[in-house]
Parts: C-alpha cells; structure tokens; sequence
C-alpha cells in the first residue's frame, strides 16, 4: 500500500484534464456536425490519458537517472528522486503502460473507422506510434529532444494540433477548417504551460545540462515569448468565434479569459521559481476550461 502514493505522484494524474482538452473540443465539435459516437470520446480519452501517463513516467525516468531531478527543482518531488520508485521499476512501469496504449490506440481506431477504412486505419496507427515515441523520448533515449530546446514544438503538434484535428476526424473522417483556430489556440496555451514549467526549472536545467527553450532565451525573453502564447491564444479564439458566429453562447469561453488575465499580470511580475510554480495549476486549469466553454458553446446551439 505505500507504494500508491509514490506511483501516483509519479503519474502525474493533475496533467490529465490539459491532456484531454482537445479531445473535448474535436468531440464537442463533431456534435455540432451530427457526428458523435460516445464510444469514440471514451476511448479517445482513455487513450489521450494513457499517453500523459506514459510521458509522465517516462519524464520521471529520464530527469531521474540523468540527475536533472535533484535538490535544486522546486515543485513535487519526483518518485525516482526521492528513491521510493527504483529506475528498474519505472522502466517496468512504462514497459506495461506502453501495451495499454496499444490496446487502447486499435481499439479506438477499430470503433472509429472499422474494417472499411484501411488508409485511415493506417493514418492512425502511425500516429499512435508517433505519439508513443513522442512520449518516450522527451527525457529519454540518448538525444532527447526535451534536452534540445524542441519540447515546446512538438507539445504544439500533439496537445493542439493532432488532439483536437485527430479527434475530429475520428468522427467525421474528414478534416474541416472549422477545427484549425481552436487547434492552433489550444496548442499555443499548450506550449505556455510547458514554457511556464520550464521558467520555473530554468536555474537547474541549465546547471543539468538540459537545454529547454527557456534556458536559450533567457527569463526576461522567456516571459515575453509566455506573453505571445497566451494573447495570441487569446486573439486567434475571438477571430475564430466571429468567423464562425452562430449564436451568443459560442463567446462562454470568454470566462476562461478572466483567470488568463491575472495569471499574465502574475507572470509579469513574477522572480522567483515558487512565483512560476503557484501559476502551473492555474494556466493547466484555464486552458481546460476554455476548450470546454469553447466545446459546449457550440453544442448549446
């Protein structure tokens, strides 16, 4: 029994409602076009979440045996860093999460497209593969792209692009611009949360060698590049919202605005790595909120 808490901690279950945030838009907005399968969401929820996990162990694994993760981080302690959770026993871990993924990348690729479909069959279990690998090798593997500066890139890719686009097209197999703005936005709050994390780290990676974009800027750039995520989120969403106006309810995301608003003036003023860390729940949070406000506006229509 002391052995949950160490490995949920390690798993990391707060990342899950950002992970799932373009699911939810992709699945709301399939709604709206008169295709949703309640099958498909489930299974693409369990699949997205399966994959944070996956990447949260893995991250765990790759900081931990490279010695990132040490007494210089300020934030939850990590389980391979504080001993609790043996490397072997990570590398395990992610050994078995790896075939739940599987599992349950064909069967959501199954119910989505059926025997019929073989291209898209296709499509997406190289995007599944795509996504395992993706996962692995932010911390892990001998050049980890997370170490290389290239974490924000593909976080935009896999949390704004393909989350919400791929899950559209799970329902409808088509793709339709309708889904491109809130892709795009909901990939740039994406990126802030990993640039607001890696602002908080920027002391310790840069003396562990790990080399994120933040470390390359500087903290003074660092915020003014935050500053660009979260505005042009911000504004690409307003534009979306008049280009595709249908009825008042589409603007309910503009709440999520007001949470947005202070955690920028926060972050402005912002000089220690607690000031950083106390605004990662909040960002990770708003951005859930607003993918869901932005979903459920145009369901109400």
């Amino acid at each position: 029994m002391k052995k949950i808490k160490p490995w949920l901690s390690a798993m990391r279950l707060r990342t899950l409602p950002l992970s799932v945030s373009g699911i939810i838009l992709g699945s709301c907005f399939a709604y709206y076009n008169g295709h949703f399968n309640p099958w498909v969401m489930v299974l693409a929820i369990l699949t997205t979440m399966s994959l944070q996990v996956l990447s949260n162990l893995a991250n765990d694994y790759g900081d931990g045996v490279r010695g990132t993760d040490n007494d210089e981080r300020v934030g939850p302690e990590r389980a391979i860093q504080s001993g609790e959770i043996t490397p072997e026993e990570m590398l395990e871990a992610i050994k078995k999460n790896i075939l739940i993924v599987i599992v349950l990348t064909l069967s959501l690729i199954w119910v989505a497209f059926g025997p019929t479909n073989f291209l898209f069959l296709l499509l997406f279990v190289f995007f599944g593969g795509l996504s395992v690998y993706a996962a692995l090798n932010y911390t892990m593997g001998d050049s980890p792209y997370g170490y290389r500066a290239l974490g924000d890139i593909f976080v935009f890719i896999f949390f704004g692009l393909m989350s919400t686009i791929g899950s559209y097209l799970l329902y409808m197999h088509t793709i339709d611009h309708v889904v491109i703005l809130p892709a795009l936005a909901l990939g740039m709050l994406s990126v802030g949360v990993l640039n607001l994390n890696n602002m908080r780290d920027i002391g310790p990676d840069a003396n562990a060698g790990k080399i994120t974009l933040a470390v390359k800027l500087g903290i003074e750039n660092a915020k003014k590049y935050h500053f660009s995520l979260i505005i042009g989120a911000m504004v690409l969403s307003v534009i979306f919202s008049i280009l595709y106006y249908v009825e008042p309810y589409n603007f309910m995301y503009l709440i999520a605005f007001l949470p947005l608003i202070s955690h920028i003036k926060k972050i402005k003023v912002a000089k220690t790595a607690d000031d950083f860390d106390s605004q990662l729940k909040v960002l990770a949070l708003s951005t859930f909120l607003f993918s869901l406000l932005l979903g459920i506006g145009y369901i109400l229509c």
